[in-house]
């Protein structure tokens, strides 16, 4: 092997691996470096000239000409009886550079250079890999499925790079096929055994955020901010915004005519109900936005807790299918909200958990996942409401009720 010709290989760290010419030229440099160094002890007497339009490497030895039986210094001189033998006109005290082939650097050291560029590069490419992504944490891109799995989905971008999607990252209603083209946020980029991995989420508020700022330009614009996003994936969100201009209405601007803009939203989220609030700095109104379509007859703020009071006929509404409305409204305003029937005198609460020796702890699970974690809360439905909305039996709720009852004397 006399030459070495790379122009192919430039081509391919260029447009498959992310890798630049200029980066290709300086890891090519060092490691044929590294193999005269392991040959000849020192590199400072060698040139190596890359061209990378040809794609050719060369290796120059130059030496210094000396009297024949005055070499010291192998690699820095040269016998004048070895100089002539190179060309006939040299003399004493001349440079004279000697181009060196590959193979006078034996199998071994060219094998050997040729897996440390291998890892140098594969190295080179993880690093710019993670590079790329960790600066779009936050972004939304597209992938291709490649793999199914149990537990997660393998994708793959346009550069052919894995990324993965947890199965607790996918929408409940997800249902994707290899070949399928898919839309997520870059939810995290980290290194897991020196290699790194993209993990992809459509289940992260930021996914939600960003589909907004691609279907409202009032929001890509800074016209209309996005203050918090909440979501209990495929089934609920409540999004909160502001408008910095009076003429603009937020959640017009967000629905759009007719629901045109917030409908690509929610098909992508596999219709997601999507509650568009418009943020306030007053705690009482937010709460009152936050659990609608609810109609709030009265809200009492103590601490970090709100006392709402609503007819009885709002109060599901309230508390919405599987607790989803009250739990956002929570999480969105940042309170824990106790719901009353308007005109019930006020009686103390005491925790759902503080029943644990009376009442079975899958069962106060049951309840706190609707929203009642607490005797009040769960007192203020009816048990036909109760057994609705859980996967109790009737009989059951008929206990757990007659249970807190008897704590307040009712």
């Amino acid at each position: 092997m006399d030459t070495v010709n790379l122009i192919d290989s430039f081509r391919e760290f260029k447009e498959l691996k992310n890798i630049d010419r200029e980066t290709m030229m300086g890891i090519l440099e060092e490691v044929f470096r590294n193999m005269i160094i392991k040959k000849y002890g020192s590199d400072d007497n060698f040139d190596i000239i890359i061209n990378p339009e040809k794609g050719d490497l060369e290796i120059w030895h130059n030496r210094e000409i000396v009297e024949n039986g005055a070499v010291e210094d192998a690699v820095a001189e040269i016998a004048l009886s070895d100089a002539l033998k190179i060309e006939d006109d040299f003399e004493v005290g001349e440079e004279v550079s000697e181009e060196i082939k590959l193979v006078d650097f034996g199998r071994r050291n060219v094998l050997s250079m040729r897996q440390n560029l291998a890892g140098k590069v594969m190295e080179l490419e993880k690093d710019a890999l993670y590079r790329k992504y960790k600066d779009r944490v936050g972004e939304i891109i597209s992938a291709e499925v490649y793999q199914i799995w149990k537990r997660e989905i393998l994708l793959v971008d346009d550069d052919d790079n894995e990324l993965i999607m947890p199965r607790d990252q996918q929408i409940p209603g997800d249902f994707f096929r290899k070949g399928d083209a898919v839309r997520a946020v870059v939810a995290e980029v980290d290194i897991r055994n020196n290699n790194p991995r993209i993990i992809l989420s459509r289940t992260a508020p930021e996914f939600l955020s960003r589909l907004f700022e691609q279907e409202v330009p009032e929001i890509y614009d800074g016209l209309i901010t996005i203050k918090k996003v909440v979501r209990a994936p495929g089934d609920r969100a409540k999004v909160a915004v502001e408008s910095y201009d009076d003429r603009v209405d937020p959640v017009g601007a967000c629905v759009g005519m007719k629901g045109s803009r917030i409908h690509g939203i929610v098909r992508e989220l596999k219709n997601e109900n999507i509650d568009v609030i418009n943020y306030t700095a007053n705690d009482q109104l937010l709460i009152a936005r936050a659990l609608s379509p609810a109609k709030i007859s009265s809200i009492t703020i103590k601490g970090e807790r709100a006392e709402v009071y609503l007819q009885p006929d709002q109060v599901s509404l309230a508390i919405g299918k599987g607790g989803h409305n009250i739990k956002l409204a929570g999480k969105l305003t940042g309170y824990e909200i106790d719901v009353y029937r308007e005109g019930e005198t006020e009686i103390d609460d005491v925790e759902l958990k503080e029943f644990g020796d009376e009442i079975e702890s899958w069962i106060i699970e049951e309840l706190t996942k609707i929203g009642c974690d607490t005797a009040q809360s769960v007192l203020n439905l009816t048990v036909e409401d109760l057994a609705n909305r859980t996967d109790l039996e009737i009989e059951t709720v008929e206990e757990v009720v007659k249970i807190l009852k008897a704590e307040f004397d009712v």
